[in-house]
């Protein structure tokens, strides 16, 4: 990935067929393009899962990239999993009452 000097970094990546992976800092500098390149992502595969293990900094556009993510590949009849959440970005989206959109629907039992 190559971006211009003071660019924050980011990568999309895809680690296995149903994973799609974002890494790096998912904030307003870069969500726009992490979403284009995550739809991308997700129109070519068929990933059920969205691995936020590496950010390394997000803000409440990065949140807004997580839940545009989950509802492309909701119109793709997926439902994204999200792991390895930041704390504060879970947190975020607690407070904003979106938490729930974006957790798996709890298994009859």
């Amino acid at each position: 990935m190559v971006r211009p000097t003071g660019d924050p970094g980011f990568e999309v990546g895809r680690p296995d067929a149903d994973t799609l992976a974002i890494r790096g800092v998912l904030t307003f500098a870069t969500s726009r393009r992490a979403f284009a390149e995550g739809e991308r992502a997700l129109a070519a595969g068929a990933q059920t899962r969205l691995d936020l293990t590496g950010l390394t900094h997000a803000d409440s556009a990065g949140l807004a990239c997580v839940i545009a993510l989950a509802a492309a590949a909701n119109r793709s009849g997926r439902r994204l999993r999200i792991a390895g959440w930041p704390e504060g970005l879970r947190a975020l989206a607690e407070v904003c009452g979106v938490a729930a959109l974006l957790e798996p629907a709890p298994r009859p039992g």
